[in-house]
This record gives C-alpha cells, sequence and structure tokens, in this order.
C-alpha cells in the first residue's frame, strides 16, 4: 500500500465509516481526519464528534452546507426539472459533489495524503465522490475500503464492530442502509432488496401512510423568481428552509413517497425506497409555473435536456464541462419564471389548482372559446395545409 500519513475521511457515523476509521489505523497507520457534512440530517448528527474521536480520529470536521446545499444544487435539480428515470428526483446523487468539494477543501488545509469514503464497489456514490475529487484535485491519493478489504457483506462489517465495540445504528433484524439529507431520504438494501416486498410502515421517517393523512387538505402557495422558490404562502424564506418547511407540510400529508428500481451506473439494478415530500411538491409546482411563463420552443427544448441533465447528476458528473454548459442554459431559460403557484395536498397527492404570474405567456384573450377580436380562425386553414404539404406528397407517392 502507499504511504499515507494523514487521510480524511467523509464521515456519516454509518455502519461502513465506523468501521472505516479503525480500519484505516490498522491497515494505513495513518492519521484519521473525519468530515461529517451537515446537509441536513438532523439527528443523526448528534453525538458524531465523540463517537469519532472515540473511534480513533484525531478529529472531525462538522461543517453546516445545508443552505449552500438547497440553494446552489437542490435548486437547481428544481429548476432542470431533473428526474432520473422519470421518477427519482436524486437526493442522494445531488449531495455527493457537495460534499465531495468540501472534503477537497479540508484535505488541502490539512496538507492530507488522501481522500476516504465507506461507497460501495457496487454502487453509484464511489464515482459520485471520485469524479468530484479528481475534477478537483488530479493527483489526490483515493482509498476505497470496500474496493481493498476482505469484508464481503454487511453482516461481516457488523461483526468487526461488534469484535472491536464500536456502536453502529444498524442490526441483522434492519439491515438495510439509508441516507438522509435536506431533500430526501433514501432506504436501500437488505430486507429490501426483494422488489416485490412492500416496505415495512414502520420504516419511514418523514411522512405518514396516505391512508392515515389529514382528511382535509392542505393548501400551499409558492413564489418563484426565475425559476427560484422564494416565498411560501407570501413569507420569504432561506432556500434551506423552504425546503425544511415543504418537507413538513408535504410528509404530514403523505406527499414523496416513492419506490423503484433504477438503473445503477455500474450496469447493475437497484430497488430504492425514498421520502422526497418537500421537493416532490417544488418540482410539481416549477412545472406549473413554466407552463405559463415560459416560451413554447425554449421549453420543448430544455425538456429534451432533462434526461441528460439527469443522467449527468446521478452519474457523478456535476463538475463537467457539459455540466457547466447545461447549468448556463438551465439558468437563461429560467428568466421569467416567476409568479406564483398554488397546490392542494391531500392523502399522497400533491395537485396543482392554480398558477398567476405578472408576465405570463397564457392570455385567456387569446385561448377563449368565446367570442374574441384577436384571433381569425379562418387562418387556421392555411396553416393546417401547409403543414400537410409533405404528408399529402408522401401519399402521392406511397400511391
Amino acid at each position: 500500500m502507499d504511504k499515507i500519513k494523514k487521510v480524511v475521511l467523509a464521515y456519516s457515523g454509518g455502519l461502513d465509516t465506523s468501521i472505516i476509521v479503525k480500519w484505516l489505523l490498522d491497515e494505513y497507520q495513518c492519521e484519521v481526519v473525519a468530515f461529517a457534512a451537515d446537509v441536513g440530517q438532523e439527528e443523526e448528527l448528534t453525538g458524531l464528534e465523540e463517537k469519532a474521536i472515540k473511534t480513533g480520529a484525531s478529529k472531525i470536521y462538522i461543517d453546516d452546507l445545508k443552505e449552500e446545499f438547497a440553494r446552489d444544487f437542490v435548486f437547481f435539480a428544481i429548476k432542470a426539472n431533473a428526474v432520473y428515470e422519470g421518477t427519482y428526483l436524486m437526493g442522494t446523487s445531488i449531495a455527493r459533489p457537495l460534499i465531495a468539494k468540501r472534503q477537497i477543501e479540508i484535505a488541502r488545509a490539512e496538507k492530507a495524503d488522501a481522500v476516504c469514503h465507506g461507497s460501495t464497489g457496487k454502487g453509484n456514490d464511489q464515482v459520485r465522490f471520485e469524479l468530484t475529487y479528481y475534477a478537483m484535485e488530479p493527483a489526490i491519493k483515493v482509498i476505497a475500503p470496500w474496493r481493498e478489504w476482505a469484508f464481503t457483506s454487511r453482516e461481516d462489517l457488523m461483526d468487526y464492530a461488534k469484535k472491536h465495540g464500536i456502536d453502529v445504528p444498524v442490526t441483522k433484524k434492519k439491515p438495510y442502509s439509508m441516507d438522509r439529507n435536506l431533500m430526501h431520504i433514501s432506504y436501500e438494501g437488505g430486507i429490501l432488496e426483494d422488489p416485490w416486498n412492500e416496505p415495512d410502515e414502520q420504516m419511514f421517517l418523514t411522512t405518514v401512510s396516505p391512508e392515515k393523512a389529514p382528511d382535509k387538505p392542505t393548501y400551499v402557495e409558492i413564489d418563484f423568481e426565475n425559476g427560484t422558490p422564494v416565498r411560501i404562502d407570501g413569507k420569504a424564506m432561506s432556500p434551506a428552509a423552504i425546503v425544511i418547511h415543504l418537507n413538513k407540510v408535504g410528509g404530514m400529508n403523505g406527499v414523496g413517497r416513492v419506490d423503484l428500481v433504477e438503473n445503477r451506473f455500474v450496469g447493475m439494478k437497484s430497488r430504492g425506497v425514498y421520502e422526497t415530500p418537500g421537493c416532490t411538491i417544488l418540482h410539481a409546482a416549477h412545472r406549473a409555473m413554466e407552463s405559463i411563463t415560459m416560451d413554447r420552443e425554449v421549453m420543448h427544448l430544455r425538456d429534451t435536456l432533462i434526461p441528460k441533465i439527469s443522467e449527468l447528476i446521478y452519474y457523478g458528473f456535476w463538475y463537467s464541462p457539459e455540466m457547466k454548459t447545461l447549468q448556463a442554459f438551465v439558468d437563461e431559460s429560467q428568466v421569467g419564471v416567476t409568479g406564483t403557484v398554488r397546490l392542494k395536498l391531500y392523502k399522497g397527492n400533491c395537485i396543482v389548482v392554480g398558477r398567476k404570474s405578472d408576465i405570463s405567456y397564457y392570455r385567456q384573450d387569446f385561448a377563449t372559446f368565446d367570442k374574441d377580436a384577436v384571433y381569425d380562425q379562418k387562418d387556421a386553414g392555411g396553416f393546417i395545409r401547409l403543414n400537410a404539404l409533405r404528408l399529402r406528397i408522401r401519399a402521392m407517392l406511397d400511391r
């Protein structure tokens, strides 16, 4: 193994990274600096400093990145309508480049030789972390324990933790993996690996089941400025506060549960269950805002790019030149996406019931079925005949 004097570990306090601190000390005989990014894990951060030091880390950074996460990452995904494979809002995917960026900054400050993450060799996160590492620090040494050690399962890790007296928040009766941040909670692995099995209701942390949601709907109004949400029910809020508030409102109404089988970058399919209440609401609201404030051709062009943007986020190419170019296009497309959307939340449903804007493309005097003075219906005949010309010629040739 390469001689490593100091490594910065992306640390969550979960099963994998709790084991990794001890493993790094034994295998590399190096100093371990832990780094935990606060991107909205809430109670998962409790006791993290004590645990990291007790396990063997020399120090730990716990950095509050919630506002940066919401402002620069979550809100971009909302503006781009980025949804991977039409279903997944990518809460885990979009947090990784921010965490990895800050990890590199700490490695520079600590003059560390290497960085380390706890992602498995089968998953997407290893790619997301490492593409960011190399984009920011091309010569950095990367330690990926799951690609090096002899452990082959999470049960092996739990046995190792027990042997060395390491407290971990996972049991063999409840072995699924969780990832929580401001945007969502994901559940994968263990008892969820059979895609036929319905998730246990007790698993969900932020949403009530639609059956137990209130019998009365909740209405919410969201104000956008150039594609960015800025106010909820008329009250200005910071980006993180907007997501937190909508998580609470959506969660109490059973909004935002998703159960899907997705295609991982490495080639296999994976079953994941997600709770994404706030961003489910923001996604629906943003689409509604665009419907009256965005030019048709710009919208259709942007929509062709949604699969590509989503793929780049999911695969981990946030800091690639192609993503930088697409971000500029998305930002330009959002100029004028300004106004208010009203939604009704009811038993798992997020229903758009109103939208308005001072700069709306929607004109009632043009669209009305009643008498108008702005549209001559006779003009449509020539419009249709011109568009049918190539079809008529093709039909003549076929005959």
